[in-house]
């Protein structure tokens, strides 16, 4: 019979201090933070504008939701982008038609990610319109200080001009 170890943090602590840790990366780089749930789980809410010379003065809005679950399979994964994406959707600033590239960090940080969410994850950016560009994220935390952060890394043909901003954030975010 194989004992488990008693002592240190369980997945479960270990996701919700990966999850408080990166409310507070969040609002040290000057997100508004907030929180709201989804299924009955607590999310962390981040966002943030930025206008760069280099973007030819458009804007980017970012928004990043995150949860804690004891598990992440595709399915769920997938149900939580969905709802992350229609979300900032909704609560996204300006006028319909005139907004600009709207990046969406939708993250399950758990104890355990089965390989094919992670491989869902890192396979492609997913869009919603013309101008919502998601890139869903699996956090494996199994013990506190340590995760294995999964996202996809390329570019998009739509948006592009924001992919090393977005990259550079999520590293922030999810280190």
């Amino acid at each position: 019979m194989t004992q488990q170890q008693t002592n240190g943090a369980s997945p479960a602590d270990a996701a919700g201090m990966y999850l408080e840790a990166l409310g507070e990366r969040l609002a040290a780089d000057g997100c508004q933070v907030t929180t709201t749930t989804w299924r009955d789980r607590h999310v962390v809410v981040g966002s943030r504008s930025d206008r760069k010379a280099r973007w030819f003065g458009t804007k980017s809005e970012l928004f990043v939701l995150a949860a804690a679950v004891p598990e992440t399979d595709t399915a769920l994964l997938a149900e939580f982008t969905g709802w992350a994406m229609e979300r900032s959707k909704s609560v996204r600033g300006g006028l319909p038609g005139a907004r600009n590239a709207a990046m969406v960090l939708p993250a399950l940080v758990s104890g355990s990610v089965q390989p094919s969410a992670a491989q869902w994850a890192a396979a492609d950016a997913r869009l919603l319109g013309t101008s919502l560009i998601g890139r869903p994220i699996t956090v494996e935390a199994a013990a506190p200080g340590s995760a294995r952060v999964t996202m996809y890394r390329g570019g998009v043909a739509w948006g592009g001009m924001f992919t090393g901003h977005v990259l550079q954030k999520a590293a922030l975010y999810f280190p």
